[in-house]
């Protein structure tokens, strides 16, 4: 049987890390844990994301085959998050595939999408 491993956070590869994490901070309202110049992380107790300083990272271009991952977060209003997040540094691609949800980019490139709460 193969050992399970609990999944305790994400790390994202960014040139800012404390600027990623209030970012990230204000759209899921997750706690600034630590923050520091090389390395910053949020997080609600249960979930963390943490963010690398990696100051030669280039964004991949959307569309296109470089992405590696994204995230993807479920709001009550996706039009008025969108709004807020663009507020907020967020960016909105040309490029939207689907229905429904919002596909945009952080303040350094990394895709997100953003979708409506399950019917």
């Amino acid at each position: 049987m193969t050992t399970k491993a609990a999944l305790i956070a994400v790390t994202i590869d960014c040139a800012e890390p404390k600027k990623l994490a209030e970012f990230y901070s204000a759209i899921t309202g997750f706690e600034v844990q630590y923050a520091e110049d090389e390395y910053a992380g949020i997080g609600d107790g249960t979930t963390s994301i943490y963010f690398a300083r990696v100051p030669e990272r280039k964004p991949a271009v959307w569309p296109g085959p470089d992405k590696q991952f994204h995230l993807d977060f479920r709001v009550p209003d996706v039009d008025k998050a969108v709004q807020e997040y663009i507020e907020l540094g967020a960016t909105k691609p040309d490029h939207q595939p689907g229905q429904g949800w919002i596909i945009l980019a952080d303040p350094e490139g990394h895709v997100f999408c953003v979708c409506p709460e399950r019917s």
